[in-house]
């Protein structure tokens, strides 16, 4: 390992500490709140869109969120590790079977959704979990 690979290792293991970047993958929703400076005042932005991309590794990793914006698609690109990002939270996960959704960027309407990624063994743990409701007859 370089010492450029070292101080990048260094510099990634101590934002990581300060962040919870959640596990998420091209074809989920996520929402974006972003730190936006106006002048002296600072406010928090919620961006929420599809992710079509994630490239990059280490610290220089970045993803693409796309949204449909008053019928116009905007798309930004956001560093994982950026200072501006206060949080990302996965609204909902999508099934897709690539890694760039780029042809989303020509589709409208009901071509453009993306299906529901369901966990069948999320639901049955969950389901497992809840208590369920027990009569007793004593009498």
């Amino acid at each position: 390992m370089n010492i450029i690979q070292q101080l990048e290792k260094e510099q990634l293991d101590k934002l990581k500490e300060n962040k919870v970047i959640p596990e998420f993958s091209p074809g989920d929703t996520v929402r974006v709140n972003v730190k936006i400076s106006e002048g002296t005042r600072e406010r928090v932005q919620a961006y929420e869109g599809v992710v079509i991309g994630r490239s990059g590794a280490g610290i220089n990793e970045s993803f693409t969120v796309r949204k449909i914006s008053y019928g116009e698609g905007v798309e930004r690109v956001f560093p994982v590790y950026s200072p501006t990002i206060e949080s990302i939270a996965i609204v909902k996960k999508g099934k897709v079977r690539r890694a760039k959704l780029y042809y989303l960027r020509s589709r409208r309407g009901k071509s453009a959704r993306i299906a529901e990624k369901i966990d069948t063994n999320r639901s049955k743990a969950k389901e497992a979990s809840t208590p369920q409701e027990t009569t007793s007859d004593s009498e």
